[in-house]
Protein backbone atom coordinates (compact mmCIF):
# COMPACT_ATOMS: atom_id res chain seq x y z
CA UNK A 1 0.00 0.00 0.00
CA UNK A 2 2.89 2.58 0.07
CA UNK A 3 2.80 5.73 -1.95
CA UNK A 4 -0.29 3.92 -3.11
CA UNK A 5 -2.45 7.29 -2.17
CA UNK A 6 -5.71 6.84 -3.86
CA UNK A 7 -9.27 7.13 -2.67
CA UNK A 8 -10.11 5.17 -0.19
CA UNK A 9 -6.32 5.54 1.58
CA UNK A 10 -6.51 5.13 4.91
CA UNK A 11 -3.11 4.41 5.86
CA UNK A 12 0.58 3.26 5.48
CA UNK A 13 -0.01 0.49 6.55
CA UNK A 14 -1.10 -3.13 5.07
CA UNK A 15 -4.02 -3.74 7.26
CA UNK A 16 -7.26 -3.44 6.59
CA UNK A 17 -10.77 -2.63 8.92
CA UNK A 18 -12.77 -5.77 9.32
CA UNK A 19 -15.73 -4.68 8.94
CA UNK A 20 -17.27 -8.17 8.87
CA UNK A 21 -16.10 -8.68 12.00
CA UNK A 22 -18.35 -5.68 13.80
CA UNK A 23 -20.66 -6.73 16.25
CA UNK A 24 -24.51 -4.97 15.74
CA UNK A 25 -22.93 -1.85 18.16
CA UNK A 26 -20.52 -1.08 15.66
CA UNK A 27 -22.67 -1.28 13.03
CA UNK A 28 -25.09 0.90 14.02
CA UNK A 29 -22.14 3.40 14.66
CA UNK A 30 -20.79 3.29 10.81
CA UNK A 31 -24.72 3.92 10.26
CA UNK A 32 -24.89 7.14 12.22
CA UNK A 33 -21.67 8.44 11.00
CA UNK A 34 -23.17 7.79 7.38
CA UNK A 35 -26.13 9.53 8.55
CA UNK A 36 -24.44 12.56 10.44
CA UNK A 37 -21.38 13.41 8.25
CA UNK A 38 -21.51 11.22 5.00
CA UNK A 39 -19.16 9.38 5.42
CA UNK A 40 -17.14 7.07 8.20
CA UNK A 41 -13.91 8.52 9.05
CA UNK A 42 -10.83 7.27 8.29
CA UNK A 43 -9.97 7.06 11.85
CA UNK A 44 -12.76 4.93 12.46
CA UNK A 45 -11.80 2.84 9.91
CA UNK A 46 -8.32 2.38 10.68
CA UNK A 47 -9.71 1.56 14.46
CA UNK A 48 -12.24 -1.30 12.81
CA UNK A 49 -8.83 -3.48 12.14
CA UNK A 50 -9.59 -4.72 15.71
CA UNK A 51 -13.16 -4.56 17.18
CA UNK A 52 -11.46 -3.61 21.32
CA UNK A 53 -9.54 -1.31 19.61
CA UNK A 54 -12.71 0.33 17.92
CA UNK A 55 -14.36 0.10 20.62
CA UNK A 56 -12.32 1.28 22.93
CA UNK A 57 -11.56 4.97 20.46
CA UNK A 58 -15.16 4.92 19.96
CA UNK A 59 -15.97 5.00 23.45
CA UNK A 60 -13.35 7.50 24.70
CA UNK A 61 -13.61 10.10 21.87
CA UNK A 62 -17.52 10.18 22.47
CA UNK A 63 -17.44 10.42 26.14
CA UNK A 64 -14.91 13.11 25.76
CA UNK A 65 -16.01 15.13 22.20
CA UNK A 66 -19.51 14.19 21.40
CA UNK A 67 -21.22 13.69 25.21
CA UNK A 68 -21.74 17.24 27.00
CA UNK A 69 -18.96 17.97 28.93
CA UNK A 70 -18.04 21.05 31.23
CA UNK A 71 -16.51 22.46 28.32
CA UNK A 72 -18.44 23.37 24.83
CA UNK A 73 -18.14 21.04 21.67
CA UNK A 74 -16.51 24.04 20.14
CA UNK A 75 -14.10 24.59 22.81
CA UNK A 76 -13.22 21.16 22.73
CA UNK A 77 -12.53 21.06 19.07
CA UNK A 78 -10.36 24.06 19.85
CA UNK A 79 -8.25 22.21 21.88
CA UNK A 80 -7.86 19.30 19.16
CA UNK A 81 -6.81 21.61 16.31
CA UNK A 82 -4.49 23.58 18.43
CA UNK A 83 -3.26 20.51 19.67
CA UNK A 84 -2.64 19.03 16.40
CA UNK A 85 -1.41 22.23 15.13
CA UNK A 86 1.32 21.97 17.47
CA UNK A 87 2.12 18.61 16.06
CA UNK A 88 1.30 18.85 12.80
CA UNK A 89 -0.93 16.00 12.26
CA UNK A 90 -2.38 16.31 9.11
CA UNK A 91 -5.66 14.31 9.75
CA UNK A 92 -7.02 15.80 12.80
CA UNK A 93 -5.87 19.46 11.96
CA UNK A 94 -8.42 18.42 8.39
CA UNK A 95 -11.01 16.65 10.28
CA UNK A 96 -11.45 18.91 13.46
CA UNK A 97 -10.80 22.23 11.63
CA UNK A 98 -13.79 21.06 10.25
CA UNK A 99 -16.05 20.97 12.84
CA UNK A 100 -14.50 24.12 14.17
CA UNK A 101 -16.00 25.72 11.02
CA UNK A 102 -19.38 23.69 11.46
CA UNK A 103 -19.62 24.65 15.66
CA UNK A 104 -18.63 28.30 15.21
CA UNK A 105 -20.30 29.19 11.75
CA UNK A 106 -16.81 30.73 11.01
CA UNK A 107 -15.13 30.30 7.85
CA UNK A 108 -11.77 31.23 9.05
CA UNK A 109 -11.04 30.26 12.87
CA UNK A 110 -10.34 26.62 11.95
CA UNK A 111 -7.64 27.79 9.86
CA UNK A 112 -6.73 30.87 12.10
CA UNK A 113 -6.14 28.24 15.12
CA UNK A 114 -3.97 25.90 12.47
CA UNK A 115 -1.53 28.07 11.58
CA UNK A 116 -1.63 30.33 14.89
CA UNK A 117 -4.07 30.66 17.57
CA UNK A 118 -2.58 33.44 19.34
CA UNK A 119 -3.46 35.74 16.39
CA UNK A 120 -6.89 34.18 16.42
CA UNK A 121 -9.99 36.58 17.70
CA UNK A 122 -10.62 34.54 20.69
CA UNK A 123 -11.94 35.39 24.09
CA UNK A 124 -8.81 35.61 26.96
CA UNK A 125 -10.31 32.88 28.56
CA UNK A 126 -10.07 30.88 25.48
CA UNK A 127 -6.80 31.71 24.65
CA UNK A 128 -5.74 30.88 28.36
CA UNK A 129 -7.34 27.75 28.16
CA UNK A 130 -5.71 26.94 24.16
CA UNK A 131 -2.19 28.46 25.99
CA UNK A 132 -2.44 25.82 28.45
CA UNK A 133 -3.20 22.89 26.02
CA UNK A 134 -0.49 23.72 23.68
CA UNK A 135 2.58 24.09 26.40
CA UNK A 136 1.19 20.26 27.33
CA UNK A 137 1.36 19.59 23.90
CA UNK A 138 4.71 21.25 23.52
CA UNK A 139 6.15 20.71 26.83
CA UNK A 140 4.61 18.37 29.41
CA UNK A 141 7.53 18.33 31.71
CA UNK A 142 7.24 22.10 32.62
CA UNK A 143 3.43 22.46 33.29
CA UNK A 144 3.02 23.01 37.02
CA UNK A 145 0.21 24.45 39.49
CA UNK A 146 1.30 28.32 38.32
CA UNK A 147 -0.31 27.22 35.10
CA UNK A 148 -3.03 25.16 36.23
CA UNK A 149 -3.83 28.78 38.38
CA UNK A 150 -3.87 30.86 35.57
CA UNK A 151 -6.98 28.60 34.24
CA UNK A 152 -8.62 29.07 38.11
CA UNK A 153 -7.80 32.64 37.89
CA UNK A 154 -9.71 32.73 34.52
CA UNK A 155 -12.28 31.24 36.44
CA UNK A 156 -11.91 27.60 35.02
CA UNK A 157 -13.70 25.45 37.35
CA UNK A 158 -11.54 22.21 38.46
CA UNK A 159 -13.57 20.33 36.34
CA UNK A 160 -12.75 22.01 32.80
CA UNK A 161 -9.29 22.28 33.83
CA UNK A 162 -9.29 18.13 33.74
CA UNK A 163 -11.19 18.33 30.47
CA UNK A 164 -9.02 20.07 28.97
CA UNK A 165 -6.29 17.80 30.13
CA UNK A 166 -7.78 15.25 28.75
CA UNK A 167 -8.47 16.46 25.57
CA UNK A 168 -5.30 17.72 24.55
CA UNK A 169 -4.37 14.39 25.98
CA UNK A 170 -6.60 12.05 23.95
CA UNK A 171 -5.25 14.39 20.80
CA UNK A 172 -1.34 13.85 21.70
CA UNK A 173 -2.09 9.55 21.55
CA UNK A 174 -4.16 10.19 18.40
CA UNK A 175 -1.79 12.47 16.04
CA UNK A 176 1.22 10.24 17.25
CA UNK A 177 -0.68 7.20 15.89
CA UNK A 178 -1.91 8.95 12.59
CA UNK A 179 1.53 10.64 12.19
CA UNK A 180 3.06 6.96 12.71
CA UNK A 181 0.73 5.60 9.96
CA UNK A 182 0.46 8.17 7.74
CA UNK A 183 -3.51 7.95 8.84
CA UNK A 184 -5.16 10.49 5.95
CA UNK A 185 -8.34 12.63 5.97
CA UNK A 186 -11.51 11.67 4.14
CA UNK A 187 -11.62 14.33 1.34
CA UNK A 188 -15.16 15.20 2.22
CA UNK A 189 -13.45 16.86 5.59
CA UNK A 190 -11.40 19.53 2.75
CA UNK A 191 -14.56 21.22 1.70
CA UNK A 192 -17.04 20.45 4.57
CA UNK A 193 -18.71 23.66 6.14
CA UNK A 194 -17.35 26.34 4.10
CA UNK A 195 -19.47 28.07 1.82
Amino acid sequence: MQNDKKDGYIWDLNIKPKIEMLDAEMKRYFEVCKEKLGMVPNVILANATDIDRLKNFVNFYNRLMIKEGYLSKLEREMIAVVVSSCNKCFYCLIAHGAAVRQLSNNQILGDELMINYRSANLSKKNRLMLDFAYKLTETPSKIDNADRNILREANFKEEEILEIIEVASFFNMSNRIAAGTDMRPNKEYHNMARE
